[in-house]
């Protein structure tokens, strides 16, 4: 890339090459004591499609794998990390850092929910205070040595995704969506908001794609047929995964017993992520 003082006084850059040196122009440092390698954004053109749920699994497995994994909870207002964890008590710090709790299977993990005093008060800020705090939680969280930094994102393309994709180093995202007639919607917004701030998509995981009947161990596909993998095609990201929709998966999140789960729904995007 071109030196960022040569493309103030010289018309040699490319269009790429002026947008790189822009975005490298918002980066925030994280601290000194930190080495985090990658930053992985798990976001959703809408609400409701299980996106937290697939960041707790996501960095369960990538745990289980041997990586050193965190988890940074930017959604603000709906925050759910915490307690799919088990995690109780407040983060502490020294008056310079915070301390993420760690979850028993070493996972690290800041969320607003750790800070408030009570898990069910809600927050009403503005979004410029709830962009400030999620640059906080990079900036002055003690993460130490991180191989993947799973950020949980709030739905949709406002001020927060905005903060993350401008001002850390984001290596790319993963699009969560469900198989109803709104996933075009649902991903090329996301897609669309990646491309415009020059962030890589790496793929899409599908959450709710079917039920397996109890009995014969077909597959149901409650919301008809899926068109994810069109458009994945039209788009030419993967398809990363497919998740059904299962019971015993809701019962360990709603128990704070995530880390116990073992199935194999998410092989295929933890595979995806290890080639790295």
């Amino acid at each position: 890339m071109a030196d960022c003082e040569a493309c103030k006084s010289k018309d040699t850059c490319t269009s790429q090459e002026k947008e790189a040196c822009e975005k490298k122009d918002f980066l925030v440092s994280t601290s000194e004591f930190n080495d985090i390698k990658r930053v992985i954004p798990v976001v959703s053109g809408k609400g409701g499609v299980g996106k937290s749920l697939m960041t707790a699994l996501l960095a369960t497995l990538m745990a289980r794998e041997g990586h050193k994994v965190g988890i940074l909870d930017a959604d603000i207002t709906g925050p759910s990390i915490p307690k799919m964890f088990g995690l109780e008590g407040k983060v502490k710090g020294d008056g310079k850092m915070i301390f993420p709790l760690t979850t028993h299977n070493g996972i690290k993990i800041i969320s607003i929910n750790l800070l408030l005093p009570n898990a069910e008060d809600p927050v009403v800020w503005r979004g410029p205070i709830i962009a400030g705090t999620v640059t906080q939680f990079w900036t002055d969280v003690l993460w130490e040595e991180i191989d993947y930094l799973f950020i949980d994102m709030p739905p949709g393309t406002g001020d927060v995704p905005l903060t993350i994709f401008q001002s850390l180093p984001v290596d790319g995202i993963i699009v969560v969506t469900s198989p109803q007639e709104l996933v075009s919607m649902i991903v090329k917004k996301a897609y669309n908001m990646a491309k415009k701030m020059n962030i890589k998509v790496y793929g899409t995981i599908e959450n709710m794609s079917y039920v397996l009947c109890p009995d014969c161990n077909k597959k149901i596909e409650l919301f008809g047929k899926s068109k994810t993998a069109e458009i994945c095609r039209e788009l030419d990201i993967e398809l990363l995964a497919t998740m059904p929709i299962d019971q015993a998966v809701t019962a360990l999140a709603d128990q704070g017993k995530i880390e116990m789960f073992n199935k194999d729904y998410l092989k295929s995007a933890v595979d995806y992520l290890k080639k790295l």
